[in-house]
């Protein structure tokens, strides 16, 4: 089998490098795909977002199995069109991928069918966000939400009402996010522990895969603005078997069945992003797709073959099963470019990753914003690269995977130096 994966960062890279090793698969491609991942696979510069386009190319190689890794791909109805060709394709459709690319779409989703959420309004219109912010119903500070896609930079938990007011005012006026933020959603602040949880679904039927843990502020003890990603772990120790049933049962199973309702049966990855409160787990977000850099840690847990999961998922013949995994700790550091989340530098040569190659075992090293500069990468994005150690325990993988960043050097590289700390402290 033949695999197209349709993306250019270290989630396509690690999606890429776990389909690669599967049996009976006898090529990989990735579009566009980066520097990086050319020194191991073959790249071709497609638009991921030109639906025609990706479609021409699975045709041409031919791919038998498209993945797609990115969120934007999906929003304009790539998985629509593959289907109706009669391709098959890893993804959801556009409308259902709604629950990630439009955050009123979701919290309206969950209130039809009373999956736990916080509170929330949706505001159409600055004056009516401000008014709605002043009443105090969700709370003198709300999350603020812009309704689109933000790359994950879209979402301000306020400390003060006056932050709330800013993130309202930078979204809907002075438009930082364009038009993603012209609608925002006012969110009542929960509280308690954040964890991701993963399940692949076939329209009917959800394989859990595992929980994980996301570090989404820049600095060390969740500080600074919110950025794509800058680490995580799996598994959670927050989630055992008892909370993984009740996870399935009030809200994976809602969605799904919920879906089918409305005519929009779900199919990839479901990306549920958990509060676990005083209350029991409550939704904070949705994503239609593996997370980053959650993928980084979670796909190299997977101990079969995940090619046939990703077919009986795509062509909807998968029946409730639980997926193999292996039972080492998992520990992800993005490495980002001077200037993240804001204006980025790039051009910076990177260094070292031969020797994490020679000197760094069970550490696996996944690219995103890279460039060829001749024989050299340099950073070409704000998240630049993933470095992943597996250990026994926690502390050996943290230990690991910092020996390795240690070893890695590009000019102005910002990371998070306590990455795994909460599951050291949760065990």
């Amino acid at each position: 089998m033949r695999i197209l994966v349709v993306g250019a960062g270290a989630r396509e890279h690690a999606l890429c490098r776990k389909l690669a090793a599967d049996p009976g698969v006898d090529g990989v491609i990735c579009a566009p795909g980066n520097a990086g991942i050319a020194r191991e696979f073959r790249t071709v510069a497609v638009d991921p977002t030109d639906p025609e386009a990706v479609l021409a190319l699975a045709e041409a190689e031919p791919a038998e199995l498209t993945v797609v890794g990115a969120e934007a791909p999906l929003s304009r109805g790539i998985a629509d069109l593959f289907s109706a060709r009669g391709r098959a394709l890893f993804g959801p459709r556009r409308v259902p991928a709604q629950l990630e690319t439009s955050k009123a779409f979701a919290k309206d989703f969950m209130r039809r069918h009373r999956i736990p959420t916080a509170r929330y309004e949706v505001c159409n219109h600055i004056d009516e966000a401000i008014a709605a912010l002043r009443r105090g119903d969700l709370g003198q500070t709300p999350v603020v939400k812009a309704d689109g896609l933000a790359a994950g930079k879209g979402v301000v938990v306020a400390q003060t009402s006056g932050e709330a007011e800013a993130a309202i005012r930078t979204a809907m006026q002075d438009r930082a996010f364009g038009d993603a933020g012209a609608r925002v959603v006012l969110e009542e602040r929960l509280e308690g522990p954040e964890i991701s949880f993963f399940v692949v679904a076939d329209g009917e039927h959800a394989v859990p895969l595992l929980a994980a843990q996301d570090h989404k502020r820049i600095f060390e003890n969740d500080s600074g603005p919110n950025t794509g990603g800058m680490g995580a772990f799996a598994p959670s120790p927050l989630v055992n078997s008892a909370m993984e049933n009740r996870i399935l049962t009030s809200i994976v199973g809602p969605v799904l069945q919920g879906l089918i309702s409305e005519g929009m049966p779900y199919r990839g990855v479901l990306y549920c992003g958990l509060m676990l409160t005083q209350d029991g787990p409550k939704v904070i977000e949705f994503n239609v797709r593996f997370g980053d850099p959650e993928a980084q840690v979670i796909l190299p847990m997977i101990a079969e073959p995940l090619t046939p999961i990703l077919w009986a998922a795509a062509t909807g013949v998968m029946r409730s099963a639980r997926v193999k995994l292996r039972p080492e700790a998992h520990i992800a550091v993005v490495l980002a470019a001077s200037g993240y989340p804001g204006k980025v530098r790039a051009g910076d040569r990177i260094e070292g990753l031969e020797r994490v190659a020679e000197e760094c075992p069970d550490v696996q090293v996944f690219h995103a914003g890279v460039r060829s500069d001749g024989d050299h990468l340099v950073t070409a994005g704000g998240r630049v690269l993933t470095v992943v150690a597996r250990g026994a325990t926690f502390a050996g993988a943290i230990e690991r995977v910092y020996h390795a960043v240690e070893r890695i050097h590009f000019n102005g590289m910002q990371y998070r130096r306590d990455i795994g700390r909460k599951a050291l402290a949760a065990g």
